[in-house]
C-alpha cells in the first residue's frame, strides 16, 4: 500500500517517473533519460597550463552540445557495513592466536574512527536527455516498485518500436557526451537498469543505511 499524503495523493504520485527499463528511464511525460557515472578529475595537483587546457576543452565540450544535460553530485556518508562483514568472517576462522587478537583490534579501531570523522563518499552523475511524444501503451495502475523495475505488460508492437527508435537517438546523444568528457580525461559510463534502480532508490530514501552500491558502470568509470 502507497503511503498517502494528506491531501490525498499517493506518495507515488510526485515521483516523476514511470518505468524503467533497458538502460533508460521513461517519465511520466514520455521523455526519456540515460544516466553516466564519471570518474572524478584532480584539477588542484594539475599545472596552470594543464588547468587552462582543461577548462578551454569543457568549454568547448558545453558549446558543442545541442541539447541539454543535467550534472549532478550525490553525497553519502560512507558506509562500510560491508567491509566490517568481512573482516568479522576472517576473524572467525582465524586460528592463529596474535593474528585473531590483531584482527579484532583492527576492527574496532575501523569503527572508532569512521563513527568519530564524517567520511563523505562523492558520485558524480550526467543525466542526457530525449524529450518527444508521450510513448502509447498500458497505462494501469500499479506500485512503484513495479514501474521501477519496468513492467511491461500491455505494450503494443507499435510502442516498442516508438521506444526503441527513441532509445536509438538517446543513445547516439550519450556517445557525444562521453566522446566529449573523454578528451577532458574523465570517464564516463552508462548506468545499467538495475544500477538506475540502486540509484533512484538511493535519491527518494535518502534516510536508509544499508543499500547496495552501484555495480559494475561504477567500477568501470574508475578504470
Amino acid at each position: 500500500m502507497s503511503p498517502i499524503l494528506n491531501n490525498g495523493k499517493p506518495t507515488q504520485d510526485f515521483v516523476p517517473i514511470k518505468e524503467i527499463r533497458d538502460g533508460v528511464v521513461v517519465l511520466k511525460d514520455g521523455s526519456l533519460r540515460m544516466v553516466l557515472i564519471a570518474s572524478s578529475l584532480n584539477f588542484a595537483l594539475k599545472s596552470q597550463d594543464e588547468q587552462m587546457a582543461i577548462l578551454m576543452q569543457y568549454q568547448n565540450f558545453l558549446n558543442s552540445l545541442d541539447f541539454h544535460i543535467q550534472i549532478f553530485i550525490q553525497s553519502r556518508r560512507l558506509d562500510i557495513t560491508s567491509y566490517i562483514q568481512i573482516l568479522q568472517e576472517k576473524l572467525a576462522i582465524q586460528t592463529n592466536d596474535l593474528l585473531k587478537t590483531q584482527t579484532r583490534e583492527y576492527i574496532e579501531f575501523i569503527k572508532e574512527f569512521t563513527e568519530g570523522t564524517n567520511i563523505m563518499t562523492k558520485s558524480f552523475f550526467i543525466a542526457v536527455p530525449y524529450d518527444s511524444s508521450v510513448l502509447t501503451g498500458s497505462k494501469d495502475g500499479g506500485g512503484l516498485l513495479s514501474k521501477i523495475f519496468g513492467r511491461k505488460g500491455g505494450n503494443n508492437e507499435e510502442a516498442y518500436n516508438q521506444f526503441a527508435e527513441q532509445k536509438t537517438q538517446l543513445e547516439q546523444r550519450t556517445s557525444v557526451v562521453q566522446q566529449g568528457l573523454g578528451r577532458i580525461g574523465i570517464r564516463a559510463v552508462p548506468l545499467g537498469t538495475e544500477e538506475l534502480v540502486e540509484l533512484y532508490f538511493k535519491l527518494f530514501n535518502p534516510g536508509e543505511l544499508e543499500m547496495p552500491s552501484l555495480g559494475g558502470a561504477a567500477q568501470n568509470a574508475k578504470k
